[in-house]
């Protein structure tokens, strides 16, 4: 799959409302995860471009931007969105062959970008302060103000999904952003930029530089000019990334995975629930932060459940991104040797089931078969390390005490689901996992664009999605006035 003709660059970064080529002049390739080929390069943006952007987003954001009324600002996020959804079809190819996901949810990923665009660009007009009963003679109210110039370092797996939530709620409260898209996955992320000057964005207000991490994204993070970062990748590099804006003084949100359990407690609707068990554990390949890679279930249904899902198993089609299967590929050969590495610890384990890489898949693709495992124990290194592959474990319990236990042994708490009947273990099971979203008889709530989203532990912290990611890109004023 090569890429499909495009209406701008993707060797140069956007900044000050243009592209500009790299002030170092080098690029990187853009690689194909479904054929290993080489499909174009992008630039390789360094510190002096990350300086560029920041002063580009500051004379935005103390410009024209800085004095634009809400109302206005929504409606250029709502024209966006709309815009975006005239870009569907291109998007979706576009991040096929960047990111290697099939096209059905490539095309999710960007009617999700716009659902973002719409729901900030409605709220932005929408976040009010309050006044705050005082002493006689006073009158008390707060402000709810942007941060400023606000960072974002977004990852491969999600480019459009995850600037939506990030870049989306920023630009709601009126900050001005500089993006960083991961190096592996910038394509959609540049088409960002074009949509937003179509759409008629002040120069400045969105400013993209690609790169490698430790180039720009080092320096995008400990720039002194930048008054929040956003970030979602893995735990190192989001430790790196506090320590380096700890030294401005500059707040962090941070979603650094998961090791998302599912309860299956022995009154489930199994018919309901087997679609979600996989779907969530095998999307985009696995490589999804609340991936559910482990299935926790009662022991009295433990062998008529994992029968139930090695069918499906057995079942799923691995191929290219064009093929439109189940799976695609891994983002690059360095992904498919980690998963293969835990998929050599896992050699002690029982294999359920393995889903089926097609005859005809390019042999300089990163697949991965589907893997279901059985027999583990909740101590195992699949059980408690992120994978970020299309591998489920599955592990059994005898009580509602050891499968909340179980379900909070690692160090991970992104997402949970639990899947039962009874009202009352529904609401215990509800309170005492550890994580940022509990479902109850679903996963995920189709991608909940309006439901706040994050960790806690070493997933991270910090919210995004629905009006918590707006009051987390904003500060808080209080105004004291005594008149007597």
């Amino acid at each position: 799959m090569n890429l499909p003709a495009l209406w701008y660059p993707t060797d140069k970064c956007f900044i000050d409302g243009a592209w500009v080529d790299p002030i170092g002049g080098e690029t990187l390739p853009i690689e194909n995860p479904s054929t290993g080929e080489v499909i174009g390069e992008i630039a390789r943006g360094g510190q002096a471009d990350i300086d560029a952007a920041v002063r580009a987003a500051e004379n935005a954001r103390s410009g024209v931007w800085g004095r634009m009324p809400a109302f206005e600002r929504g409606r250029l996020l709502s024209h966006m969105g709309r815009l975006v959804l005239t870009h569907v079809d291109a998007l979706a190819q576009i991040e096929a062959a960047d990111v290697g996901k099939p096209l059905k949810q490539a095309r999710a990923d960007a009617v999700a970008l716009a659902r973002y665009l719409e729901f900030y660009g409605g709220a932005a007009d929408k976040i009010h302060g309050e006044t705050i009963p005082y002493l006689d003679g006073y009158t008390v109210y707060t402000l709810r103000e942007p941060h400023g110039v606000t960072g974002h370092i977004v990852p491969w797996n999600y480019p459009m999904q995850i600037i939506g939530r990030s870049v989306g709620a920023a630009l709601a409260m009126g900050n001005a952003c500089v993006l960083k898209p991961a190096e592996e996955a910038c394509l959609t992320a540049l088409a960002f930029a074009a949509i937003a000057d179509e759409a008629g964005f002040p120069k400045g207000v969105i400013n993209i530089v690609p790169g490698l991490g430790e180039e720009a994204g080092a320096a995008l993070s400990e720039h002194p000019g930048i008054h929040h970062i956003s970030f979602t990748g893995s735990v190192p590099v989001g430790k790196l990334i506090q320590t380096a804006a700890a030294k401005n003084v500059v707040p962090v949100t941070l979603e650094l995975g998961g090791k998302s359990p599912q309860l299956v407690f022995d009154d489930a609707d199994l018919d309901a629930a087997l679609p979600f068990l996989v779907n969530a554990g095998i999307q985009n390949a696995g490589q999804t932060c609340s991936a559910s890679s482990r299935l926790l279930v009662h022991r009295t249904i433990h062998d008529q459940l994992l029968d139930r899902l090695a069918e499906r198993y057995r079942a799923l089609r691995v191929g290219p991104a064009t093929a439109d299967l189940d799976v695609g590929p891994l983002i690059s050969g360095n992904q498919k040797s980690v998963v293969a590495g835990f998929l050599d610890q896992g050699r002690d384990l029982e294999t359920a089931a393995r889903g089926e890489i097609i005859a005809d898949a390019p042999r300089g693709g990163h697949y991965i078969a589907p893997t279901l495992l059985a027999g583990v124990t909740p101590d195992h290194a699949l059980a408690r390390d992120e994978i970020f592959g299309p591998v489920q474990v599955v592990i059994p319990f005898d009580t509602e005490e050891q499968a909340i236990a179980i379900a909070n042994s690692t160090d991970f708490g992104l997402v949970a689901s639990v899947w039962t009947n009874s009202g009352a273990r529904q609401m215990r099971a509800a309170k005492a996992i550890r994580a940022g979203q509990v479902f109850i008889n679903n996963y995920g709530a189709g991608g909940g664009v309006e439901l706040p989203f994050g960790g806690i532990g070493k997933s991270g912290h910090g919210r995004e999605k629905g009006f918590e990611a707006l009051y987390g890109f904003s500060t808080l004023k209080t105004v004291a006035a005594l008149h007597g």
